[in-house]
């Protein structure tokens, strides 16, 4: 990664992931794509190589990360879709020429319409972020139980039954922050 700049939290699910380029948004925000070769970066790493990205289509990528969480927040909790954020998803979705194509090794992989087009990265995002919304993957919507982050993140967890978006920041924080005031606890009651 660049020096400099918050690591990206990667996981498997390109939309989630993708909202993850901005945690704890409920304590101090970090944004993990605030230039536009961050989002470059994070794409790249994602399998959706392109060359440049203007500051408008890095205001459109965070427009559409945002729109994304709000539907997969609103998803989660069963509440109606917000129109905004789904039409925000939709047109990302419809601007892209993107093509799905598979490797040699049984591996899908996407084609960019050009070099540098942002906008099919982002439709290949928002169509990823359809299927998960509309229920067509296998697995659930879920809120990071961390109350500084709240992140929509997709449980594919035999139970269902996951807590943190993710194990290695959310529930290591949240593991130790229990350890310490159980700690305290014990330590003020030998006294």
């Amino acid at each position: 990664m660049r020096a400099g700049f918050p690591d990206f939290r990667l996981g498997k699910v390109l939309a989630t992931s993708f909202t993850g380029t901005l945690s704890e948004r409920h304590g101090e925000a970090v944004e993990r794509i605030p230039t536009p070769q961050r989002l470059i970066d994070w794409l790249a790493v994602n399998g959706l190589a392109v060359e440049s990205c203007t500051p408008a289509q890095l205001d459109r990528a965070r427009e559409l990360r945002e729109s994304i969480h709000t539907a997969a927040t609103a998803a989660a909790t069963q509440d109606a879709l917000p129109a905004p954020a789904v039409h925000v998803i939709n047109e990302c979705s419809a601007q892209g020429r993107a093509a799905a194509i598979l490797t040699p090794e049984g591996e899908r992989r996407w084609r960019l319409g050009s070099a540098s087009s942002v906008e099919d990265a982002l439709s290949v995002i928002a169509a990823d972020a359809i299927g998960i919304i509309a229920g067509e993957r296998d697995g659930k919507l879920a809120l990071c139980a961390s109350p500084t982050c709240r992140a929509a993140f997709f449980d594919t967890s035999q139970s269902r039954t996951r807590r943190w978006c993710d194990m290695n920041t959310c529930g290591n924080r949240q593991k130790k922050a229990r350890f310490q005031a159980n700690r305290r606890k014990k330590l003020g009651s030998a006294d």
